[in-house]
């Protein structure tokens, strides 16, 4: 069993030192303090044993707090988090690249919430004759973009039905098991499963969810079968070890079982300081991390959103953050010199605009992001490239390219229309990473 350590710090609000972590609005226990030395102004320094907090080791034994770092205000208080201040080394070698001489390099592209809506699931059932479903013709005109990436990975928010279950959507969802299949067909390699719904059918619904997508070839994280499954593998994607941690910010009122706390992971940010540690240790040289977070409806950053990133983002460990569950997008900054994309807004969904959701819920994006090995051996992230893209709820849910359909002539006048106006939308939020026409 694996022991990590990294310096812990002191929340205080209003003065008043707390041992806990703000997340998401509440308050969560990080564990159980004692003495060890004074701070700066003459209080008791505490001791975290973040294994208390963390329902399924190994991944954390102790650590041990030294001084305190503000990353920023929230709601008048002063948040602390773990000042980190090297990377964990995993003593694992680099992987040569495939091309003797070239410095190792990925593409990854990420897409939003896949949300299956019932007259989604009914086109599904009519593009299949009755028998079944199939989901692919949806996802046909942007396979093409998400299958040159090395690795494509979707955020699938809504679990599949057990077998032998009726299907189900709002407000308790059990999709078609094809939902993986139609992933499949346009490309994906791995989901990010962790959502607010991702217990609405039980435990059931969590195994039949990942049965399926590896029926399909297609792994995922956020979900978990057993204990040794909350923290996924580490691959190699180019020559580089990645590992992709998923999270979420509820389970709407809905709660694990108590002897199964590892089936799924609301966000904490010592939680996820963990599982990077974890899997760096493991081998990992590069850590995405999913969020499933935002107020929906919303481009705007909540504070919530900000002082978690800010949090995980802070000591290197985490190298890429990709959100979801606002259903609109939301932007792309930097945070600790980390990417942080905090919405990517819907991609295949049934979102009836009006007076409940904007237009808006009818865009998304693939975004390209490309990490190249740098000469001192480091990674590098480019700036993230967004292709936008937009749903057509009232033509079979064909997911479209749209800067590509807007240049093809071929592209009919009314739909033509359609897509710029989603183009508009989305530039208002991402308009810096857009990538426009390539010749």
């Amino acid at each position: 069993m694996p022991t990590f350590a990294w310096q812990a710090g002191l929340m205080r609000a209003n003065g008043v030192p707390r041992t806990t972590w703000r997340v998401m609005g509440a308050f969560v226990a990080v564990g159980a303090c004692s003495a060890d030395g004074a701070t700066p102004s003459g209080e008791t320094r505490p001791t975290f044993d973040l294994g208390a907090a963390i329902s399924s080791p190994p991944h954390v034994v102790t650590v041990t707090a030294s001084e305190v770092v503000p990353i920023g205000p929230s709601s008048g208080e002063t948040l602390w988090v773990p000042p980190i201040r090297e990377p964990v080394a995993s003593g694992v070698p680099p992987v040569a690249s495939s091309v003797p001489g070239e410095p190792r390099r990925m593409s990854l592209a990420f897409t939003g919430d896949t949300l299956t809506h019932r007259p989604l699931v009914n086109r599904a059932g009519r593009n299949a004759g009755g028998a079944g479903h199939d989901f692919a013709p949806m996802f046909t005109r942007v396979a093409p973009i998400l299958g040159a990436a090395d690795l494509a990975i979707c955020h699938l928010e809504t679990p599949v039905a057990p077998p032998g279950e009726e299907l189900s959507t709002f407000p308790y969802y059990g999709v078609p098991a094809a939902i993986a299949a139609g992933l499949a067909s346009a490309g994906y390699d791995r989901c990010s499963t962790a959502s607010n719904h991702t217990i609405d059918r039980g435990m059931a619904g969590v195994d039949a969810t990942i049965a399926a997508l590896a029926e399909q070839g297609i792994a995922q994280s956020g979900m978990a079968m057993s204990p040794d499954g909350v923290v996924q593998p580490v691959v190699t994607v180019g020559g580089i070890r990645l590992a992709h941690l998923s999270y979420t910010f509820s389970f709407n009122g809905l709660r694990l079982p108590e002897d199964q706390p590892w089936r799924s992971h609301l966000i904490d940010p010592a939680r996820i300081l963990a599982d990077a540690s974890a899997v760096r240790v493991a081998g990992a040289e590069y850590v995405v991390v999913s969020l499933h977070w935002g107020t929906e409806g919303s481009s705007s950053v909540g504070a919530a959103q900000r002082e978690v990133a800010e949090a995980i983002t802070s000591g290197g460990l985490v190298d890429l953050i990709v959100g979801h569950h606002a259903h609109v997008l939301q932007p792309i900054e930097q945070i600790n010199g980390v990417w942080v994309m905090f919405g990517l807004g819907n991609f295949l969904s049934n979102f009836p605009t009006g007076p409940t959701w904007p237009a808006a819920t009818q865009d998304g994006a693939i975004v390209e992001v490309t990490v190249t090995e740098k000469p001192d051996g480091g990674l590098e992230t480019a700036v993230p490239r967004v292709v936008p893209t937009w749903v057509d709820v009232d033509n079979g849910w064909v997911i479209h390219p749209v800067v590509a359909d807007l240049v093809d002539p071929a592209t009919d006048e009314g739909l033509r229309r359609l897509l710029e106006r989603s183009l508009a939308r989305t530039r208002e939020v991402v308009g810096a990473y857009v990538v426009e026409a390539e010749g």
